[in-house]
């Protein structure tokens, strides 16, 4: 068959031919000369909705129909012409299938490909013809007769059907290529991995192993699979690893679970499990951790030996400084006492005054070193009351002015409605009138001082920032024109002793002072500072929800303290000089005094009938009673009794961290006599 450019020879192969052809019709009207036979036929092909032709006769007579006709393509004057005619350039490929038809054989030739004219041109489409012998009445072959089915959509179906079937066969054989690759992976890894591979049923029972135990244990898979791990589990960690597997029965998952096992050395090695079940499988993977762990702990005991080092350090820097102050102090009071003492005995007393000063004043200045010390480590014992940190800055800054001279301004800028704080308020002032002698001395040519009191609402990132809890604060700022700080100096600046003043000129215990004292509070003290911008300090102190109370008022210092009617005192210090000082103190202001060296035989006088009207107590006493357990005893019996503690060091825990019941009162040691009388008349006085 031929089409525009085509020819389908009858080997089945496409040969090239020219579309030259340019012949007459034939007229139809001569198919009424046929015999009937043939015209039986020739009516088949005209009416067929098939592409049909037949050729008939010596010369085989071309005839086709209608639906034939797309096929010819450029040859529709081929109607009626010789068959040979029509195909002349390819009747050898097309004599061939004629001649074999002519000798009696039906040919059948499928799904060929042609290009068929269609409404958008040519396209590519498959036929299967059929070639038919024509016989005339007496049986002999006259012609041929050729039905044409167009199969493209079977054909199509076929090619799609056997693309898909290729491209199944290209995926299943990229998929068992790469299973097979990820098993090699997995044995590989399986192989070669350090961390201790396992599968095992529900039960505990090792099921696989890969070499990584052998390595890591010694033991060999032989001695492994087929077996729980309940022989080589260290004995504290059985009943441990029993449950685990019995969580992982249940379904749950196993993360960093360690327990100990034995290797076939007798040594025990920390392995950290992961593990899953799936299905009736237990899926584990183990890590040796020992070496980890025995570096961790080498690192935490040199962490620790750092830290020890660091607090020596720290110890032997405090130690050093208290030795030098307390050193100069006491050659003070001693040398003080000594020429007292030759004075007194020469009889040359009108100079003896001068000495008393000297030892007085060196005294009062231990005092103050110890205070700033407690200060620093949050120890001291606070008066806190509820306090309007405004009115207390306005009434200092006189004072204040005054202390830092006239070449500096101090500028006040209190924050209307601001909000009271709990704070022992003459400590407070100790803090304020430090930070600003601290900003007079880095202002050596003169300068400003702003002193600034706000509200302060403290956020969770500000409150990381500042060390705080987040909440509601007021803060109290001193900041000054001066030099600045370097960063290495602020993060010195509240240590013990640390000071950037000349030798003599500074105790550096000030700002570490401020720091205790702010954070005994419940607050805490920042710096802000820039190298040649000058500094701020803040002291921050926790909002208290209450009114401030009113100023108290200075006792009277020449009131009477004396005694009256017989009033006893009991003295209880395991200090005997301390003892016989206030014993002293009482009998001359008239009180009948009672001593007792330990809480067993203060208490032992308490519960007795002896009258007693005030307890003078030190809180650290020794023995089994403490001088806060030997009044509580005692208040059982004696419900009214007053007690004044007198300590050295603030004892916070003995004292309910400051919270004392009525009718008690703390003095901290040193203290002046004066002030001892006056508080012992005043605890017995009230009602």
């Amino acid at each position: 068959m031929s089409l525009a450019g085509t020819f389908f020879a009858a080997d089945g192969r496409m040969r090239a031919m020219v579309d030259c052809f340019d012949w007459a019709s034939t007229p139809l009207g001569e198919i009424a000369n046929w015999p009937p036979e043939l015209r039986a036929s020739a009516n088949l092909v005209l009416d067929s909705i098939e592409p049909t032709w037949l050729a008939w006769g010596p010369d085989l007579t071309f005839i086709f129909n209608d639906a034939y006709h797309p096929l010819l393509g450029g040859k529709p004057a081929a109607l009626g012409r010789p068959l040979e005619e029509v195909w002349r350039e390819v009747w050898p490929d097309v004599g061939a299938l004629v001649n074999r038809t002519l000798a009696g054989e039906s040919v059948l030739l499928r799904d060929l490909p042609l290009r068929a004219e269609r409404g958008n041109g040519p396209e590519d489409t498959w036929f299967t013809f059929s070639y038919t012998p024509l016989r005339d009445s007496s049986g002999a072959v006259q012609g041929l007769y050729c039905a044409v089915a167009e199969t493209t959509q079977a054909v199509r179906a076929t090619q799609e059907r056997d693309e898909a079937e290729s491209a199944l066969r290209d995926l299943n054989f990229s998929l068992e290529h790469q299973v097979a690759e990820r098993t090699l992976e997995r044995n590989q890894l399986w192989q070669v991995s350090h961390d201790l591979l396992l599968v095992a049923d529900l039960d505990g029972t090792w099921l696989s192993i890969n070499p990584a135990w052998t390595r890591c244990l010694g033991w060999s898979a032989d001695e492994l699979v087929g077996r729980t791990s309940e022989w080589m589990e260290h004995p504290d960690d059985q009943a441990r690893t029993r449950a685990e597997v019995a969580k992982l029965a249940e379904g749950r998952t196993t993360l960093a679970f360690e327990n100990r096992f034995r290797t076939r050395d007798g040594d025990y090695r920390t392995l950290s499990w992961t593990a899953t079940v799936s299905g009736d499988r237990l899926y584990a993977s183990a890590r040796d951790v020992t070496d980890d762990r025995a570096r961790a702990e080498a690192l935490a005991e040199a962490e620790d030996q750092l830290r020890q080092a660091q607090k020596m350090e720290a110890v032997g820097q405090l130690t050093g400084g208290l030795a030098h102050d307390f050193n100069n102090l006491l050659a003070g009071i001693s040398g003080s006492l000594e020429l007292m003492n030759t004075r007194i005995t020469q009889g040359r007393l009108g100079e003896i005054d001068r000495y008393m000063v000297a030892a007085q004043g060196a005294t009062r200045r231990a005092a103050a070193l110890t205070h700033r010390l407690l200060a620093f480590s949050r120890r001291q014992t606070l008066s806190p009351r509820t306090t309007n940190v405004n009115n207390l800055v306005s009434g200092m800054i006189e004072m204040l002015r005054r202390t830092v001279g006239p070449s500096i301004a101090v500028d006040p800028v209190l924050m209307s409605g601001l909000w009271p704080a709990l704070v022992d308020a003459s400590q407070l002032e100790n803090a304020l009138l430090n930070l600003c002698i601290n900003a007079r001395d880095a202002m050596p040519d003169g300068g400003k001082i702003t002193i600034e009191t706000g509200n302060r609402w403290i956020d969770r990132h500000g409150a990381r920032q500042h060390g705080l809890p987040e909440g509601q604060y007021l803060s109290l700022c001193v900041s000054d024109t001066g030099t600045g700080m370097p960063a290495d100096v602020i993060a010195k600046a509240f240590d013990p002793f640390f000071t950037t003043k000349p030798l003599g000129q500074g105790t550096g215990l000030g700002l570490s002072m401020i720091y205790g004292f702010a954070k005994q509070s419940g607050g805490q003290v920042r710096i802000y500072s820039e190298v040649g911008e000058g500094a701020m300090v803040c002291i921050y102190l926790p909002r208290h929800r209450g009114e401030a109370d009113e100023d108290e008022t200075l006792p009277d210092a020449a009131s009477d303290n004396l005694a009256t009617d017989g009033e006893t005192v009991l003295v209880v210090d395991d200090e005997p000089t301390v003892r016989m000082l206030v014993a002293d103190v009482l009998h001359e202001l008239g009180y009948t005094a009672i001593e007792a060296a330990d809480g067993l035989s203060g208490l032992r006088v308490l519960e007795s009938d002896v009258r007693i009207d005030l307890l003078v107590s030190d809180v650290g006493l020794p023995g089994s009673m403490n001088g806060r357990q030997m009044a509580d005893a005692a208040r059982v019996h004696r419900p009214d009794l007053k007690v004044l503690f007198i300590t050295g060091f603030a004892e916070n825990a003995l004292l309910n961290n400051g919270q004392l019941e009525p009718g008690m009162s703390v003095l901290t040691k040193p203290f002046a006599v004066d002030t001892l009388a006056g508080r012992i008349r005043e605890m017995i006085s009230e009602v």
